[in-house]
């Protein structure tokens, strides 16, 4: 039986992106403080995959005032927000592969992206 297996989408197939995307899902928004905090990467490495984030419109960013100092705080899109589902429905899909023994097919998606 030949399995075809769900494509998973490149920019958020990379650990540090899916925790950053999967934490902000969650915590709603975030500091590049507390993001490099929570995720534990260097100011470089985190700008590289915020900036790829942004770039793709999976991101998106606003001011967040704290005493005298404004910080820039990133959020998920609407946009994000499909991709991670979608995401998270094909991984899914993949793992099923290894328990169910069949073929996995190309997940429903509504117009929308939403399974």
């Amino acid at each position: 039986m030949t399995a075809t297996l769900p494509p998973l989408d490149p920019l958020l197939h990379q650990p540090a992106r899916t925790q950053l995307v999967a934490y902000l899902s969650g915590r709603g928004e975030a500091t590049f403080s507390e993001l490099k905090r929570v995720l534990g990467v260097t100011d470089g490495n985190l700008g590289a995959h915020l900036a790829k984030l942004v770039e793709a419109g999976y991101l998106v960013t606003g001011e967040a005032t704290a005493g005298s100092r404004a910080q820039t705080v990133y959020s998920l899109s609407a946009a994000g927000r499909i991709a991670l589902a979608e995401y998270v429905t094909r991984l899914a899909a993949l793992m099923a592969l290894s328990t169910s023994g069949e073929t996995a097919a190309e997940p429903d998606l509504a117009a929308d992206g939403q399974p």
